[in-house]
């Protein structure tokens, strides 16, 4: 039974996120992980870009330097303790993530009808 609920939307497509994700996955490939925040930022900037929430579109705000710091520090910790230090970190990120992010007051809110 489908249910009739706009409150919360997302547009975006499978070509974009695959482009998106791929150029994600390699910078954080050929890093060993250390450029993980870049990755983060592209895939959070591109579904914060087709989310809305009560018609109005989402917006990241964080950038990879200002995670930079902090992911040095918890991925060290992580390749130390043989990856057990993980499970603290994907909480923060998590935090991060939602801390950073915003409604776009540059974008008027969308109303859709199915």
């Amino acid at each position: 039974m489908a249910r009739e609920n706009n409150r919360f939307m997302f547009d975006g497509g499978a070509a974009t996120f695959w482009g998106t994700a791929l150029l994600a996955g390699l910078v954080t490939m050929f890093t060993l992980g250390i450029c993980y925040p870049f990755g983060v930022v592209l895939m959070q900037r591109w579904q914060a870009k087709h989310s809305y929430i009560d018609g109005q579109r989402l917006i990241f705000t964080g950038s990879a330097w200002g995670l930079f710091g902090n992911w040095l520090k918890w991925w060290f910790f992580t390749c130390i303790t043989l990856g057990i230090y993980g499970y603290w970190v994907i909480p923060r990120v998590t935090r991060w993530k939602w801390e950073n992010t915003e409604f776009d007051p540059a974008t008027p809110a969308v109303t859709y009808a199915r």
